[in-house]
């Protein structure tokens, strides 16, 4: 805890030193709160306040009920004064003309430095996130049985406008024709098979069957399959259900993902490898959309937004958790093929602590290999359909491309036009999703989306500790991040912070300066200089002494058709790592080597 308050002690200073204001008496008052609330004050009630700032930004105003907890001098807290009076009016709480942008990004590094830290929380806390899960799923029910038919099929027409000329058509035909390649990722499984066993599987579904033969996916070739034992298939009520498990978020509350089956994860990846290939194809309507591995375009279009008002952030609450299997099927239908894949590789049942197994209505929880394109094309038409409800009329597909770089989904973070902005939150939550108002902007000119966030173009992004620091070499994740987050605070220019976080650092390990492709762990710095300690011999290029991370994946041994399954499955992908056959799976940990390693 002492480590940690050091550090917002230099941040405080930094960010007084670059405002020219005193913050001795703010770090007197966290002192005096973290004393009596302990950690939670720093990554649950600071980020309170930093959101409460960022709402009264985007409403132009501070409201009489925002800082609750906090001794005021008129309509503001007299905590982070220094800062908060060069932003809004003391007297009226209006917002400045001219607020300062360091300043407000002053108060938000210091609200949310901690507001990210992945910690466990408590077993009270993990029990409630589960209630939530099971309550979210009521809700789903509830909301199902209220939406109207004829939104419905109005929403299915513009799904098929979005869709039905190049992305449903080309997966559909693929899962028609058979023609998939399956993956198993290197996570864990309901059914807790690990490394090179999943090649080895020998169980499949009577709901997959009817859309997958199990000869083409589960054997490398015809004879294999003969030669192979029977075995039955899964009756439905058989099935194995997802297994909930909350993994570290915040201390406030942990993230709740469900893990699949790994012959259900092997098929979604299947479909999953087709859909994302061509709903980022650029001859595809969808690009323009939808992104899955760049969030640079949602990010520019945040900044455009800041800056001119013509566009919302949107940011839904359990995102995944929220999209219906019933709405889902809906929108897809006309497509019976995808329709039918779409179910076949679909969870049914949830196995959740403490309320056992029980029957999903959501299409899938985070876990699912499909849960994050189909949200995404579940977002992108609700959107749509709130424009088209505004606009009193269908959408052709001449409308929807008038509306590239103003409209665009990654994940659940939405971009949409001030214009259409009521009608499509509206039918956001027609449709049983919660738009997460406090991450939601679109009056002021505050925007935030993937990570950045921006005031009148002016970028006002922050550093966040995601691990605590370590306090002894052992804790490689907290080593790892800590090195991260110094030289995240040395290009934002934290002077103080990054000296202290060099100290902390090399208690543990050298820390040479290194570029930021070195694979040693060392200090970035921001004109691209790097320590040469020696020369190697054979090769004359600069060394250095530096931390490596390493990890080796556990032992697991495959021969036979599973060996040959595994390599026929990476065709014309890349390359597989030596003794892939000998080792396989997630590290069940990380290591710090020191080595002698080129600085660049």
């Amino acid at each position: 805890m002492k480590s940690h308050l050091l550090l917002l002690q230099c941040v405080l200073n930094d960010l007084g030193t670059q405002g020219c204001t005193s913050t001795s008496k703010d770090f007197k008052k966290i002192l005096a709160r973290v004393e009596n609330e302990g950690l939670s004050f720093l990554t649950i009630t600071l980020p309170q306040f930093g959101k409460d700032f960022e709402k009264s930004l985007d409403q132009g105003a501070v409201a009489s009920s925002d800082f609750a907890g906090y001794v005021k001098s008129g309509y503001l807290p007299r905590f982070l004064s220094g800062f908060t009076s060069l932003v809004f009016n003391s007297g009226d709480g209006r917002l400045l003309d001219s607020p300062s942008i360091d300043a407000i990004r002053a108060v938000r590094q210091v609200c949310n430095l901690f507001g990210k830290t992945y910690l466990p929380c408590s077993d009270a806390r993990e029990s409630a996130a589960f209630d939530a899960y099971v309550e979210c799923e009521r809700q789903l029910k509830e909301s199902d049985q209220q939406i109207d038919y004829d939104d419905y099929r109005r929403a299915q027409k513009v799904a098929m406008t979005l869709f039905g000329n190049d992305v449903l058509p080309y997966v559909d035909r693929k899962i028609y024709e058979g023609d998939l390649i399956p993956k198993h990722g290197p996570g864990a499984t309901a059914d807790r098979i690990r490394g090179n066993s999943k090649y080895e599987l020998r169980s499949w579904t009577e709901r997959l069957q009817e859309v997958f033969e199990f000869s083409e996916f589960l054997f490398p070739s015809v004879s294999h399959f003969l030669e192979s034992p029977p075995f039955p298939l899964t009756e439905p009520g058989a099935e194995m259900p997802v297994r909930v498990i909350t993994v570290p978020k915040t201390l406030k509350t942990p993230r709740i993902i469900a893990i699949e089956p790994a012959v259900m994860q092997y098929m979604q990846q299947a479909i999953l490898r087709e859909l994302v290939y061509v709903l980022e194809r650029t001859d595809s309507l969808s690009s323009s959309f939808i992104g899955f591995r760049d969030q640079e375009p949602n990010q520019l279009m945040a900044q455009e937004g800041s800056l001119n008002g013509n566009l919302a952030t949107l940011d839904l609450s359990e995102a995944s958790d929220r999209v219906s299997n019933q709405l889902v099927r809906c929108l897809f239908a006309p497509f019976t093929w995808f329709s039918r894949g779409l179910d076949a590789t679909r969870s049914r049942k949830a196995d959740v602590p403490g309320h056992g197994v029980i029957r999903l209505s959501k299409f899938a929880s985070m876990g699912s290999a499909l849960c994050f394109p189909i949200e995404a094309m579940v977002f992108l038409t609700l959107v749509f359909y709130g424009i088209e409800k505004e606009l009193r009329r269908p959408l052709t597909r001449e409308d929807l491309l008038d509306f590239r770089g103003k409209v665009r989904v990654y994940g659940d973070d939405i971009i949409v036009p001030v214009d259409f902005v009521h009608s499509v939150v509206s039918t956001l939550q027609d449709f049983g999703l919660v738009v997460n108002e406090s991450k939601s902007f679109w009056t002021g000119k505050f925007r935030e989306s993937c990570g950045k966030e921006y005031y009148d173009g002016h970028d006002v992004s922050i550093v966040k500790v995601r691990h605590l620091l370590p306090s002894r070499r052992s804790h490689v994740p907290e080593i790892i991040s800590t090195v991260s987050l110094r030289n995240q605070l040395n290009a934002a220019c934290f002077e103080e912070a990054v000296e202290f976080l060099d100290g902390h650092i090399e208690r543990f390990i050298p820390f040479p300066y290194v570029l930021p492709r070195s694979q040693g762990l060392g200090k970035h710095d921001l004109f691209g200089s790097y320590d040469s300690e020696r020369q190697c011999s054979n090769l004359q290029l600069p060394l250095v002494k530096a931390a490596v991370v390493v990890g080796r994946p556990p032992p697991s041994y495959l021969e036979g058709p599973g060996a040959l399954l595994k390599c026929f499955l990476n065709q014309g992908f890349e390359p597989l790592e030596r003794g892939h056959l000998e080792r396989a799976g997630r590290p069940d940990a990380v290591y710090i080597k020191l080595r002698w390693v080129t600085p660049y």
